[in-house]
């Protein structure tokens, strides 16, 4: 079934829930019409930011994230919010328990919330997170909440996706030395020890404060990433934590850093593009009886692997 879609992007843009909805749909869906979807939009585009929260379970990225939708409603502002939820392993869907603890924004006209199954897709968010944030940022929220699922240390591709990055802790979840492994706490523009009304709060700052400061020299001028302390549950902490925020949004202006890390961004979703199909053509040529000579030749000697996917690359491309 075929879709107005110069009509269900005007409406987005007036803010109705359900455009914005059927056009996500048409993303995670992948349908026929996704490519002048993405064309309608792309003049749209590019007034949003885009703030990424990530963490492993149990920090309080969902109670976080809905701290700071009250606190950007507060200040007037349009709010996106993709909650990437895993996979339910029955439906595929998401288990939405993401948008379960964000229903008081449920009835604002200007919240929108969207929760997003992985598919099976790692790194913490959903192949089409990417897509998804480009509708929402096309329909008018002037700040989009991307939250993960819960990660680990090395699922980091949130920092890939949004301007600024918001990694959160919480005391007890892991000690000094677990605080200074690679991976996910090298990605942090601001990170949040939150439930800091619990023991070891002070400690785990602390922690924080120390890794940073056995992390890369900086000079004059660099971003230093603020450890701010809040309690989501109560509010606690979430002014300081909006204005590390856009502390880091207006350095990043007066850096050009922002439009540098927007560009890496789309470079790699072309790059993702692309590459998604060219897997598309390989399947096709599966069983193919050009695939099936080089692969012959391979399993002969006559030919080495490299050489022959550079002949069934060149014969992709050219058809």
């Amino acid at each position: 079934m075929t879709v107005d879609v110069p009509q269900l992007v005007a409406q987005a843009r007036e803010g109705r829930p359900r455009a914005v909805a059927r056009l996500i749909s048409l993303v995670e869906g992948a349908s026929p019409q996704l490519r002048e979807v993405m064309a309608a939009l792309a003049p749209l585009t590019g007034g949003a930011y885009v703030v990424g929260l990530t963490g492993s379970p149990g920090v309080g990225k969902s109670t976080s994230t809905s701290a700071l939708v009250s606190a950007y409603r507060k200040a007037g502002k349009r709010v996106g919010v993709l909650a990437v939820d895993p996979s339910s392993p029955f439906s595929g869907g998401a288990l939405l328990g993401d948008r379960v603890r964000m229903s008081d924004h449920a009835s604002d006209p200007g919240v929108y919330i969207r929760s997003m199954a992985t598919r099976g897709h790692l790194g913490g968010l959903a192949w089409a997170a990417p897509q998804a944030i480009r509708v929402l940022d096309a329909a008018g929220c002037e700040v989009i909440l991307v939250e993960t699922v819960g990660v680990g240390q090395s699922e980091v591709e949130i920092a890939a996706q949004a301007d600024t990055s918001v990694v959160l802790l919480a005391p007890g979840m892991g000690d000094g030395i677990q605080a200074a492994k690679a991976g996910i706490l090298e990605i942090g523009d601001v990170y949040v020890v939150n439930k800091a009304d619990r023991d070891g709060a002070d400690a785990t700052a602390r922690e924080l404060n120390h890794m940073l400061g056995l992390g890369e020299s900086r000079g004059a001028g660099d971003w230093r990433p603020p450890i701010v302390k809040t309690v989501a549950a109560r509010g606690q902490g979430i002014d300081e934590l909006v204005e590390a925020l856009e502390k880091h949004r207006a350095w990043m202006d007066e850096r050009g850093v922002l439009a540098e890390r927007r560009t890496v961004r789309a470079a790699r979703e072309v790059e993702t593009i692309a590459v998604t199909a060219l897997r598309a053509r390989m399947a096709d040529v599966r069983g193919d009886a050009h695939l099936d000579a080089l692969a012959g030749r391979v399993a002969a000697g006559e030919l080495d692997p490299y050489a022959a996917a550079d002949t069934l690359l060149a014969t992709l491309t050219e058809s």
